[in-house]
């Protein structure tokens, strides 16, 4: 399996185990290992909630590589300045 898609799995994989945790606490008799089992459950679905989110917030950032160096920032200023300046309407009326 490629590693993107391992990663994508991985936070599902934690849902998984806490249902399954919440299976077994639900269905043992015996009390510690009800409370053992809830435990890990809870804790289960914050892990995977962060991932999902972690995973979500991941896919919206940038690519660094698209980012613009301050050389290509600096001419990009320059051409919008010179656009403005010669948009400009004249510093003062003409006389009467």
């Amino acid at each position: 399996m490629p590693p993107a898609t391992r990663g994508w799995m991985m936070h599902w994989l934690f849902l998984l185990m806490a249902v399954g945790a919440l299976y077994v606490g639900f269905t043992v008799t015996s009390t510690p290992v009800m409370v053992v089992a809830l435990l890990a459950s809870l804790v289960l679905f914050v892990v995977w909630i962060m991932g999902w989110y972690a995973r979500r917030a991941g896919e919206g950032s940038q690519d660094p590589s698209m980012m613009i160096d301050p050389a290509e920032l600096r001419r990009l200023r320059e051409i919008a300045e010179a656009r403005r300046a010669s948009a400009a309407p004249p510093a003062e009326p003409p006389a009467p």
